[in-house]
């Protein structure tokens, strides 16, 4: 029988990926060839990126506070030209303001019916009984029929809206700043070891 130290394998890149820690077990790593998941290729990494490549903590900050706040926006289709718009008014990181706008898609579904019947208090009008399907299915018949049977709770829904969101974005902004610096820092002690 062999030592623990050596890996008999009839696959010869097996054996080379295996490292054996202290020489005590047969296991091999975990991280070996395992491809990072889909939340890490897709939104840390890109954000450590950002922060590699010289944007302020604040700025990034800012930028995903104000995606997240944008991507709860009730009024279907306008997510992304008010990215846009809020981006280069306030030389905002375009790439992090889309990418969580984008995440929180399912969110907005599911806030769609508060904000609609915050609409309706903000406004003096009682509460409705509705649904998200219901609103799909109507949603479904066109663009303009659903607009005219339902223009007017979706503008009180965007009021509503634009009362929370102010809150929200600072709230964020606040929380991520500090996530942000510490990951930025990180960064900055592993570059300063390596030089």
């Amino acid at each position: 029988m062999k030592s623990n130290r050596a890996f008999n394998c009839a696959w010869p890149d097996l054996a080379h990926d295996f490292r054996v820690a202290g020489g005590a077990d047969d296991e091999m790593p975990e991280d070996a060839n395992r491809k990072p998941g889909l939340w890490r290729r897709f939104v840390i990494d890109p954000i450590l990126g950002q922060l590699k490549q010289g944007i302020s903590v604040e700025k990034l900050a800012w930028s995903i506070g104000a995606g997240m706040t944008i991507g709860i926006c009730p009024v279907w289709g306008t997510r992304a030209w008010i990215c846009l718009l809020v981006g280069w008014l306030f030389k905002l990181n375009q790439p992090a303001l889309h990418t969580f706008k984008s995440l929180l898609y399912p969110l907005q579904i599911v806030l769609m019916i508060p904000f609609i019947q915050m609409g309706q208090v903000v406004f003096g009008d009682p509460p409705l009984e509705i649904s998200v399907e219901f609103l799909k299915s109507e949603f479904g018949r066109g663009f303009w029929v659903f607009l005219g049977r339902f223009g007017w709770l979706i503008s009180k829904a965007a009021v509503a809206w634009l009362l929370v969101s102010p809150a929200m974005l600072f709230l964020l902004k606040w929380s991520l700043t500090p996530v942000l610096r510490k990951a930025g820092s990180k960064f900055r002690k592993s570059k300063e070891a390596t030089v």
